[in-house]
């Protein structure tokens, strides 16, 4: 049965259903099978009216001694200059995003019409902040089980921050040989939340290769990470002088949380009650704060339920709206919000991701 012919619990449910077939149609472009490579050109997708204005390019990359993992790919040529604009490899945080989370809702060249969108198949408009009007972008589908990456063995299922970090090299290689091109421009890694911890993963695999003389050689120049998820402790520890900076509590409650808690805003003891009071009282200031985005609304639910442990990382939050949205008694919100926008986007949750390469591993 195709996907209009399915039932959809509430309007949410639809527009996930369209985006679904959206996707659909990008990958079939793309084709499949335990290949060492393969890649199509994309000249139209559903809700965009003509031809794309933009070179579309999406593929897999076959990585592992029998080509086993499957690694999908979209690639959008510079609309500057290709041959002299730098190559940006963008991984997607989660982990289990799909690159398409960042082609769509990020930096790419498209991206959906949330202001006059009324149900069904979403239409798309033209992104003019795309980093693509200066810079060739491959947006990857990492680890395997992201997005339409897969494995053809079940052993190829489980991923850890290392493999996925060597399988990413592995894919990168490959897809510089496929495009000699591009061989001679400046490379640069790029990712944002959980991809703190694989981009540098990564950039060390890539600095080892061009010590060891590997081919082909890159051109590369840094890495750059946005919100990124690098040491939870320490990430986590720096959100308390981080909101007393930003006026979001007073002096007096931050001065009593570094007296009662030590400097340790996160593994509190219960039986040390003044810190235990002191971070209850925090959190009652900062439950209508957007703790993502604080000078953004705090709109995906009438009040935020105050819970055990402030929710700043962003997956539990765009969890949380998703679960919301998509419940069958949830009226489609207005897309002003930016989280309401979720609910045309969905990170994969069927990840076997080994928590064996660092304790951030999840």
């Amino acid at each position: 049965m195709g996907i209009s012919g399915r039932k959809c619990f509430g309007p949410s449910g639809c527009i996930v259903r369209a985006c679904l077939g959206l996707l659909a149609m990008i990958v079939i472009f793309a084709g499949v099978g335990a290949a060492s490579f393969s890649q199509s050109f994309v000249e139209t997708l559903p809700g965009y009216p003509g031809k794309l204005p933009f070179k579309l390019e999406t593929g897999y990359v076959g990585v592992g001694d029998m080509n086993e993992l499957q690694l999908f790919y979209y690639f959008v040529e510079s609309e500057r200059d290709p041959s002299a604009d730098p190559l940006v490899l963008w991984l997607t945080g989660g982990p289990g995003c799909s690159g398409f989370s960042a082609l769509a809702f990020e930096t790419g060249p498209i991206t959906f019409n949330y202001t006059d969108y009324t149900g069904g198949l979403p239409s798309l408009v033209l992104n003019k902040y795309s980093w693509t009007k200066v810079a060739n972008v491959i947006f990857i589908d990492q680890p395997v089980g992201a997005g339409f990456s897969y494995s053809t063995t079940l052993e190829g299922r489980n991923s850890s921050d290392t493999k996925a970090a060597q399988d990413a090299y592995t894919f990168l290689r490959k897809w510089l040989i496929n495009h000699p091109q591009f061989l001679g421009n400046e490379l640069y890694i790029g990712g944002d939340s959980y991809s703190g911890i694989i981009v540098p993963l990564l950039v060390t695999n890539i600095l080892k290769g061009l010590e060891a003389g590997l081919r082909p050689k890159m051109e590369l120049q840094g890495y750059l990470l946005g919100n990124p998820v690098t040491d939870n402790f320490h990430d986590e520890n720096a959100r308390i002088p981080y909101v007393h900076r930003m006026n979001l509590i007073s002096d007096e409650y931050y001065e009593d949380a570094k007296t009662y808690c030590g400097g340790n805003y996160v593994d509190v003891n219960e039986n040390n009650t003044e810190c235990a009071t002191t971070m209850n009282t925090i959190m009652d200031c900062l439950l209508q704060i957007n703790l993502c985005q604080i000078l953004e609304p705090q709109c995906a639910f009438a009040s935020r339920k105050k819970t055990e442990i402030l929710e700043w990382d962003r997956r539990v939050q765009e969890a949380e709206t998703v679960r919301h949205l998509l419940s069958e008694d949830t009226p489609m919100p207005a897309l002003k919000c930016r989280v309401s926008s979720y609910s045309l986007s969905s990170c994969s949750s069927y990840l076997h991701f080994l928590s064996i390469a660092s304790p951030n591993s999840g």
